[in-house]
């Protein structure tokens, strides 16, 4: 792979680190505010509805300039969005202005590639791009945990700079500044993104075409019949995840009595478990046989529900790992078919809209429902009973789609070498 490929490896690292250890930050700081605990999924809702809301235009923004560009002032924004954190503004405004740069930030991270690579290594490169992100997502958690936990915040905050008061007192605010160092060297590495000679003059600026091609896209993908079952597994994929990593805090703090910090470490245990599967399916599933995978995401239901009865960390560990590994293995082959699909039926660029537009969307339910039932009082077990439930239930039929659309005549060709 040239160079210019690992810079854009990097920059995408360093900025999805801190994303990741912001959420665990901007957690703690709502709690140092005695907030309702039905506010905490709320962050990741707010930073989502970016996603959904811009989802027509912030395809045509990343190209209309240079993609190095576009990503260096979403970098830009996500550190306006981390200061307002430090200067007093809610978590939940401030990580939304956050989220607003990763809206802007992730079609130019995909787009890029595209741009950058001959074809044949996209496949390669993309896998790159999914385990670097599933890396960061795992290690940016547990950054997080350990910078609001007791012991490494309480040193940070001990390092006095003679004659300057800076005003950060507490374990949230040193760990958001320590985390803005890390969206610094995301913007650094974005300065020496290779430019691509790409010609960059969007295909309109009407708003209102941008709208109507990319509800255009949607349907062409939600009418196919190998788009609409790839596409509804990732979209419940990402919203069972974004939903998971909230249950699993909850549930470590009344079955193991874990605060956040620890239950960060547990959270990276089940992303552990995502590396592991995903790995797995690269290596075992073909493109053409991925739709086989879907019962996997039924166990993966069914075993969610066991979490109630654990009350031990050796018993935890295990099955955190083994609920990951089940995600991953499902969600690789998933997505790189959609990914054929999208790219063969309107090009990467509106795929990614549309898949993003779809498990963000998903994303947004999901939590706003555990919202609820955390509003509402519900024990803890009791939704993951029905979490567990709802999961095995949606796949079953995404299942039932598939057989019946294979009864219903031929499915669009894929070809039999073409390898994730």
């Amino acid at each position: 792979m040239p160079l210019g490929f690992y810079i854009i490896m990097a920059a995408q690292f360093f900025s999805s680190l801190a994303d990741n250890a912001l959420l665990v930050a901007a957690i703690a700081a709502l709690m140092l505010l005695s907030s309702p605990e039905w506010l905490t999924p709320m962050l990741k809702l707010f930073f989502t509805v970016s996603y959904v809301v811009l989802a027509p235009f912030v395809g045509a923004f990343a190209d209309a300039l240079p993609k190095g560009q576009v990503m260096f002032i979403a970098n830009l924004i996500k550190i306006a969005g981390c200061l307002m954190m430090l200067f007093g503004v809610h978590p939940l405004l401030a990580y939304a202005v956050v989220g607003f740069g990763a809206a802007a930030y992730s079609p130019a991270k995909y787009g890029i590639l595209t741009e950058y690579l001959p074809h044949q290594k996209l496949v390669i490169a993309n896998g790159w791009m999914e385990g670097l992100t599933v890396a960061s997502i795992m290690l940016g958690t547990l950054l997080g945990g350990v910078l609001i936990s007791e012991t490494v915040s309480s040193r940070l905050l001990a390092i006095d700079i003679p004659r300057l008061e800076t005003g950060i007192d507490t374990a949230p605010e040193i760990a958001i500044t320590m985390i803005i160092s890390f969206y610094v060297i995301a913007a650094i590495f974005n300065l020496y993104i290779p430019r691509t000679g790409v010609d960059h003059r969007p295909p309109s600026k009407n708003p209102l075409f941008l709208v109507h091609e990319f509800a255009h896209c949607m349907k062409l993908l939600w009418s196919d019949k190998l788009g609409q079952i790839s596409l509804a597994t990732t979209s419940l994929f990402w919203g069972a995840g974004a939903t998971l990593q909230f249950i699993v805090i909850k549930w470590a703090d009344s079955a193991l009595g874990y605060t956040l910090s620890q239950a960060t470490a547990l959270q990276g245990i089940v992303a552990v478990g995502i590396a592991m599967g995903a790995v797995i399916a690269a290596k075992f599933i073909p493109l053409n046989r991925a739709v086989n995978v879907v019962p996997v995401g039924i166990a993966m239901g069914v075993i969610v529900i066991v979490m109630i009865f654990v009350r031990s960390v050796t018993v935890a560990i295990p099955l955190m790992v083994l609920i990951g590994a089940l995600a991953g293995f499902f969600v690789v082959p998933m997505n790189a078919l959609l990914q054929h699909r999208g790219h063969i039926l309107m090009g990467a660029g509106h795929s990614i809209a549309v898949q993003n537009f779809n498990e963000n969307l998903s994303i947004l339910l999901m939590l706003g429902v555990y919202a609820l039932l955390i509003l509402v009082n519900l024990s803890i077990y009791t939704v993951i009973v029905l979490f567990g439930v709802f999961v095995a239930a949606t796949m079953a039929l995404v299942r039932q789609r598939h057989l019946s659309n294979l009864r219903s005549g031929s499915l669009p060709a894929i070809p039999s070498e073409a390898h994730h």
